[in-house]
């Protein structure tokens, strides 16, 4: 007789694999939320130091790769932990969608927002800045520390009388249409777009109001800026140049020669000269403001907007001439007539020599 093992009250066991196959799920599910944590972790997790707890900038120029890329976070200490960066950046594609630009980098940032910024192409302007700028050479080398742009990338363009004409641009007046000042700019900006920027810059800046001033004034818009160009450089007080302005018109109408020291040491190429001699009056140049009446060809500088301001709202007066004054306090003395004029002037002169100014 068969003997039963099932008592009562008690259920019937399940088969020992079936307890198996629950501890292997079991395993498995506990495995595959550890490797989501991990991966939550390797995505949304923090993974950027920056200085100070501040926002920095990342620039990688044009034709940058992965590696890089990758040397340039790294050589900066961005990237507290490089390998889920690599990982994130990998499985996202970012190595085949490098994008040139500045970019500003955030503290704390995740890994997943930092490859998605760097792939978007989403740069942050740079602001581009220049003041007290002489030649067009000197312009160059100053944008092209500014942007992902070489200085002779920029003077060729700038010479380019194709793509001058297209911008109604005479080679000698191209300096005209850079207004010293504060732009922002990506900084991935080649030669040609920086110049059609400033070209607009320079049509907004030249509106209706200051066309007809210098219409008043008897002068075209590139003649203002040539003249602007001088008073700069014959004084650094601002106050002073719209009566500096007053005298070169007062010239100008009446047929006068310049007569401007700084079209000389501009003819010179010397920009050293600290005294200008006779000998420098002889030099055969249309920048000779001694030699040739009337304006130069093309600007000595580029103008800074209060000293074309300052043309645009001469003062009027009958000044003929100005000389520095002795007292070496940067600013002029007026005069009416040439005795007058030359008086000043021999006291300006033994200034110098008591200072040993050659």
């Amino acid at each position: 007789m068969a003997i039963s093992t099932n008592y009562p009250g008690r259920k019937p066991g399940k088969p020992w694999y079936h307890k198996l196959i629950i501890g292997i799920l079991s395993l498995a599910l506990f495995c595959a939320i550890i490797i989501a944590i991990l991966l939550f972790q390797a995505v949304m997790k923090p993974n950027v130091w920056t200085p100070d707890g501040e926002s920095t900038s990342v620039f990688i120029p044009k034709g940058s790769g992965y590696d890089y890329v990758k040397q340039i976070l790294y050589s900066q200490g961005l990237i507290i932990n490089r390998r889920t960066f690599e990982w994130i950046a990998g499985r996202k594609g970012y190595p085949d969608m490098i994008k040139p630009g500045h970019y500003l980098i955030g503290p704390g940032m995740n890994n997943n927002d930092l490859v998605n910024l760097l792939r978007s192409g989403a740069q942050t302007p740079v602001r581009v800045v220049f003041n007290n700028i002489r030649t067009l050479e000197e312009l160059a080398g100053r944008i092209s520390m500014q942007i992902d742009e070489d200085s002779v990338s920029l003077l060729k363009c700038w010479r380019n009388r194709e793509f001058l004409q297209t911008l109604e641009v005479q080679p000698e007046l191209v300096p005209v249409i850079f207004i010293p000042n504060t732009y922002e700019l990506w900084w991935t900006t080649d030669a040609c777009g920086f110049t059609l920027r400033m070209h607009s810059e320079f049509n907004k800046f030249w509106n209706d109001r200051r066309k007809q001033k210098a219409a008043d004034a008897g002068l075209t818009v590139p003649e203002v800026v040539i003249l602007a160009s001088i008073v700069e450089k014959e004084s650094q007080k601002t106050d002073e140049r719209p009566d500096i302005a007053g005298v070169y018109l007062n010239r100008l109408r009446k047929g006068w020669p310049l007569q401007a020291d700084p079209t000389l040491v501009f003819a010179w190429g010397d920009f050293e000269i600290t005294r200008v001699l006779n000998r420098h009056k002889d030099i055969d140049s249309p920048y000779n403001t001694y030699k040739y009446k009337g304006l130069p060809p093309g600007p000595i500088c580029i103008p800074s907007i209060s000293s074309i301001d300052a043309v645009l709202d001469a003062h009027k007066h009958d000044y003929m001439f100005f000389c520095a004054r002795d007292d070496m306090s940067g600013y002029h003395v007026f005069s009416r007539t040439l005795s007058e004029h030359n008086r000043h002037a021999r006291a300006y002169q033994r200034a110098l020599n008591i200072r040993k100014i050659k």
